[in-house]
């Protein structure tokens, strides 16, 4: 979809604040509140939480940059465009290289700070991560719209003239918010609420969001172009691989059964190499 609005929220002087990052901005603050709010609840420190936190947004978004300039090197490997790789305000953010970045400064976070093994820690992290990035993902896709970025493939059969992606992928993304709240009130072992998360998010892109999104061909194996689709792009390809993981990282969860709340006094949680292979109790 594409619509003729500014990018730009305000103009103070030679200092633009676009949309797109003040959506980014109001979901990483909704995020934060929710992470801290509930990682308290669930036994751990507030410093800590907050330092985990800045280590993940900026882990984050090094991660979501990175894969998106790899993922669409023509827009940025070519002369006179060098400057835009650094230039995150003006769009082009990877989720995957988001969940990566932030996941890997997470992890490292943690396995410096907390007693025991890391796992158990990163399992409950990584669902307390959850709301957060749904919001973003909510919320980063209308950034998208006012950008003229992530566009859906041009339809001739539908009452539009290309399909609007970005509203789709922002409806995608209070769907997951939702499913999230639904799941959580069940209070699942440690991990799975991120891992559903991400394995619905998968089905999503691979099944929705790709098949109608102008992006790269992988392999011309059906098009539509009348009701504007298109399969198998790159990143359907790359999807399978993640959907399957994130999958058995679910299954594993429930098999694991780590509590989602830790009790410091008790040390992690977990400790493994039990004779049943099996983690126990500390």
């Amino acid at each position: 979809m594409e619509v003729n609005w500014d990018p730009v929220l305000i103009q103070i002087g030679p200092l633009a604040i676009r949309w797109y990052g003040f959506f980014m901005a109001v979901s990483m603050a909704a995020g934060l509140y929710v992470l801290v709010r509930d990682g308290i609840r669930r036994g751990y420190d507030e410093e800590f939480l907050y330092n985990v936190s800045a280590l993940i947004i900026v882990g984050g978004i090094v991660g979501a940059r990175l894969v998106y300039v790899l993922t669409n090197p023509g827009d940025y490997f070519a002369p006179g465009r060098y400057g835009e790789i650094i230039r995150v305000d003006h769009g082009g953010l990877s989720l995957h290289g988001a969940l990566l970045g932030g996941g890997l400064a997470g992890w490292w976070y943690i396995r410096r700070r907390l007693p025991g093994p890391a796992w158990p820690h990163f399992q409950r992290l990584l669902d307390l991560a959850v709301p957060g990035v749904a919001i973003g993902y909510m919320l980063v896709r209308i950034g998208n719209l006012f950008n003229g970025e992530v566009l859906g493939n041009f339809t001739t059969a539908l009452p539009f003239p290309r399909h609007p992606v970005q509203l789709y992928a922002s409806a995608a993304g209070l769907g997951l918010l939702l499913l999230h709240h639904r799941l959580a009130r069940r209070r699942p072992p440690a991990g799975y609420l991120f891992w559903s998360f991400l394995y619905y998010y998968q089905w999503w892109r691979v099944a929705v969001e790709e098949t109608v999104r102008d992006a790269p061909i992988a392999w011309p194996v059906y098009a539509n172009p009348a009701y504007g689709i298109e399969i198998l792009t790159v990143t359907q390809v790359t999807t399978w691989p993640l959907l399957v993981l994130a999958w058995w990282l679910r299954k594993r969860s429930l098999e694991q059964d780590i509590d989602p709340a830790w009790e410091p006094g008790e040390g992690a949680g977990l400790d493994y190499g039990t004779e049943d292979g099996r983690e126990g109790e500390r």
